[in-house]
């Protein structure tokens, strides 16, 4: 797996305080099992203070800055994604963006990663489609839509009645052989970590629960939620329940490695300390 950079860590770590502020002394900590230097974590944290994706909170500490703050409350729902869930109709969401433009870079990219959050493909020349299975109704998706970076001149609207040929074009926009296959394949990388976990150190631990939880968390982030028979939809129900067991203790070994580097902190950890964790 690729190792983070400073920047990109730190905003992970954030992210996974939800809401709590992250002292300095915890990111070099954690940059530190990365192989990334104290100063380079000061450099990250100037930088990210620079675009305002973090600000000062307690001394020493930081938390999500005012251009964090959304995406990020759209991240850590993941664990609750299913409740966005309904029965499919077989109707579609469109989304037209015919008359936003694509001059504006900054504001396409925004766009388009919004999106992709919400499970949207391009069918036609700026004309995005999705199946009409989540939230409670148009509405929902707009402001959704609106809050992720979609400007508000979109046209968000539910569609029905398509022939076979455009049915086949709408279904082929999303490969869910390939999504079915990754719920099981990482659902068992997740379920044979979590069985080894004990045995490991609690550095090395901490390392692989951030970078493999890290991969579970945004496959489900951008997961497109499609309805059978799009996907399994029972794969990937067992998938995001079994990321949410390895989220959890991933959490508590990370603190656990937060605390044995405090200056009253005893001996090294070691990997019974991250059997008592389980």
């Amino acid at each position: 797996m690729t190792q983070p950079a400073a920047k990109h860590l730190i905003l992970d770590l954030l992210v996974a305080k939800d809401g709590e502020p992250l002292q300095v002394r915890e990111a070099i900590i954690a940059c530190r099992l990365f192989g990334l230097t104290e100063n380079s974590v000061r450099v990250a944290l100037a930088r990210l203070a620079a675009e305002s994706l973090v600000e000062g909170a307690e001394r020493g500490s930081y938390r999500l800055g005012p251009s964090a703050v959304e995406l990020s409350e759209e991240l850590t729902a993941w664990r609750t994604v299913e409740t966005r869930l309904r029965r499919w109709s077989g109707a579609y969401l469109m989304v037209s963006c015919i008359s936003l433009g694509r001059v504006d870079r900054t504001a396409l990219a925004r766009r388009e990663r919004a999106l992709e959050m919400l499970g949207f493909r391009e069918w036609d020349k700026s004309l995005y489609v999705r199946p009409d299975n989540v939230e409670g109704n148009v509405d929902t998706v707009r402001r959704r839509l609106t809050k992720l970076g979609v400007e508000p001149a979109a046209a968000v609207f539910v569609a029905m009645g398509f022939d076979t040929a455009q049915e086949a074009r709408i279904r082929a926009l999303w490969d869910g052989e390939a999504l079915s296959n990754a719920y099981r394949t990482l659902g068992a990388q997740l379920e044979d970590w979590l069985a080894r976990a004990p045995e490991l150190d609690l550095d090395v631990a901490a390392r692989e629960a951030f970078l493999l939880g890290g991969k579970a968390i945004r496959q489900v982030v951008f997961d497109p939620l499609l309805p059978e028979p799009f996907v399994d939809a029972a794969a990937r129900a067992a998938f995001i329940e079994c990321a949410r067991r390895y989220v959890g203790v991933g959490h508590r070994i990370w603190r656990a490695l937060f605390d044995s580097e405090r200056p009253a902190a005893a001996a090294a950890p070691s990997a019974a300390a991250v059997s008592r964790l389980h």
